[in-house]
C-alpha cells in the first residue's frame, strides 16, 4: 500500500513532467527516476549517508546531485530528488517511484498486465501476447512476466480484476465443467 506522501511526491513530479515545457517525457522520467532508486537501494552506504542524522542536508543534496549527474538525469530529476533529501522522504522514494509508474501508465492509456506461461516465452511470443491482449482492451500494455510450470501450456492475463485464461489447464476445467453441467 502506498502512503499518502508518496502519492503527494509523485503526483507533484507529475504535473511537472506532464506540463507542455517540461523538456521531458514522462517514459523518460519514469526511467531516470528508476535508475535512481535502483542506485539508491543497491548501495548501503549511499543509503547510510542519505538517511543519516549525523550528515547535514547540504552535503546529501550534493550526493544526489551528483548521484544524478553520473545517470544522465534531466533537470527535473534532479530537482526532484534534492526535494526528497531536503523535506527528509528518501526511504519514501520506492513508494513514490512506485505510484509515479501508475501515474504515468495512467496518464499514457497504458494498463499493467500480470502474464503468467507454463515456459519463458520468447520476445516474439511476448509481442503476440501483449499485442492481442492490447486490442482485447483496446489499451497498450506494460507486462510483467513469470513462469508457472503448473499452468502446463498457454498463458494467463490478469489486468487488474479480470483475468484472460488461454491455458491448457484452463480449457480442461472448462471441458471438466461442461461435461459435468449436462
Amino acid at each position: 500500500m502506498t502512503g499518502a506522501l508518496a502519492v503527494h511526491y509523485a503526483h507533484a513530479l507529475a504535473d511537472t513532467v506532464f506540463t507542455s515545457d517540461s523538456g521531458l517525457k514522462p517514459e523518460q522520467a519514469l526511467a531516470q527516476l528508476g535508475d535512481a532508486v535502483s542506485a539508491v537501494e543497491g548501495s548501503k552506504e549511499l543509503q547510510e549517508a542519505l538517511l543519516s542524522p549525523a550528515i547535514n542536508k547540504g552535503k546529501k543534496i550534493k550526493v544526489v546531485s551528483d548521484l544524478a549527474e553520473l545517470l544522465g538525469a534531466h533537470r527535473i530529476i534532479r530537482n526532484f530528488l534534492s526535494v526528497v533529501v531536503t523535506h527528509r522522504r528518501i526511504r519514501e522514494l520506492p513508494a513514490i517511484f512506485r505510484e509515479f509508474g501508475q501515474i504515468v501508465d495512467e496518464k499514457l492509456g497504458i494498463v499493467s498486465a500480470e502474464i503468467a506461461s507454463a515456459k519463458e516465452l520468447t520476445g516474439q511470443e511476448r509481442k503476440q501476447v501483449e499485442h492481442a491482449l492490447g486490442q482485447k482492451l483496446g489499451k497498450s500494455i506494460r507486462a510483467n512476466y513469470r513462469v508457472n510450470p503448473s499452468l502446463l501450456g498457454g498463458v494467463r492475463a490478469r489486468v487488474a480484476s479480470r483475468e484472460y485464461d488461454a491455458t491448457l489447464q484452463g480449457k480442461l476445467q472448462a471441458l471438466r465443467q461442461r461435461l459435468v453441467a449436462q
